[in-house]
């Protein structure tokens, strides 16, 4: 029997809620399942996840094949980097300032060329100014 873990719809219609099971993967979307590993609630901001970690790592060691939505939802909540050996991500942090190279060859950090280009567009606007047909300066 190839297991799945997959998500079966649940709620009431256009209000769409999906319990993450582990299903026989010739049975309907909606139908016969083994066991409920979790749930998932996308229409609350931000979407709910509740997934039973030990019990999806059960069912992936055991070779069950994780739909592309629910190895999503694992990335979530952690349980696909349990099952891989992967180290979780870390969270991001901010941007360094960007390093633009001349022709030169000489850094300049991005706030210096904003401000740069800022005087230069200033420069611009004040020597031409839009002039209309038919009127003279």
């Amino acid at each position: 029997m190839a297991v799945k873990l997959r998500l079966m719809r649940m709620g009431k219609r256009k209000q769409p809620s999906y319990r993450v099971v582990a299903a026989d993967s010739r049975k309907a979307r909606n139908g016969r399942f083994i066991e409920i590993v979790g749930t998932y609630n996308p229409r609350v901001e931000p979407s709910h996840i509740a997934i039973n970690n030990q019990r999806a790592l059960h069912w992936l060691r055991h070779g069950a094949q994780p739909s592309e939505r629910v190895q999503k939802l694992l990335v979530i909540s952690g349980a696909w980097a349990e099952f891989t050996g992967e180290p979780e991500a870390a969270p991001k942090e901010p941007n360094p300032p960007t390093k633009v190279t001349l022709a030169a060859d000489a850094e300049v950090s991005a706030s210096e060329v904003s401000d740069v280009k800022a005087e230069v567009g200033e420069a611009d606007e004040e020597e031409s100014e839009p002039q209309v047909e038919g009127e003279e300066s």
